[in-house]
């Protein structure tokens, strides 16, 4: 029975969520009214302006704070030093999973890139390799076969880029993090 209770109180705790975004926006149009039938000066108008700036803009800088909590992870501080750094961080930034999820939406379609650009370096290796090249183009024959046939200094720069190709598909595939 635990577990039940535990479950309908998450429920509960969502459905909230929702409400929070609706009473927001009861209250900024209350705020919107409520400015319209005031008799400010220009003087206290830029003073909430600048605090309704200020409290979007650090709203907005909560995805430049997931960034700022991975190099804190992966930096050489000690690890009170991380907590005591960490701590600091959550309780100046509001996270949400949107901002997670968005992130590694954005990861993901950079993986899928690279892996598109890896694949298309490997075939154009390949293509370089089986299609006929003009014999200007073929540069020179490094190793024979025959008198007619070698392995051709263009033959090694498509077995370059088909390398090269392979090289990106794999660290997409496998996701190493070489630049993050």
């Amino acid at each position: 029975m635990p577990n039940k209770t535990k479950f309908n109180q998450e429920l509960q705790r969502f459905e909230r969520l929702d409400e929070k975004d609706e009473a927001i926006l009861n209250k900024l149009d209350e705020f919107i009214i409520l400015l319209e039938q005031s008799e400010l000066d220009s003087e206290n108008i830029k003073k909430i302006k600048g605090r309704i700036n200020t409290t979007i803009d650090n709203k907005l800088a909560a995805k430049d704070s997931i960034q700022e909590i991975k190099e804190l992870a992966l930096s050489d501080l000690d690890k009170m030093d991380q907590l005591d750094k960490l701590e600091i961080l959550l309780k100046n930034n509001k996270f949400d999973s949107a901002d997670t999820r968005k992130l590694n939406i954005k990861l993901g379609i950079n993986r899928i890139m690279k892996g598109i650009i890896g694949l298309l370096f490997v075939t154009l290796g390949f293509a370089m390799i089986i299609m006929p090249a003009p014999p200007y183009f073929e540069m020179f024959t490094i190793y024979y076969f025959n008198i007619n046939d070698g392995v051709t200094l263009m033959d090694l720069i498509s077995l370059i880029i088909v390398a090269v190709g392979t090289y990106i598909m794999i660290n997409a595939l496998l996701n190493l993090k070489t630049d993050e």
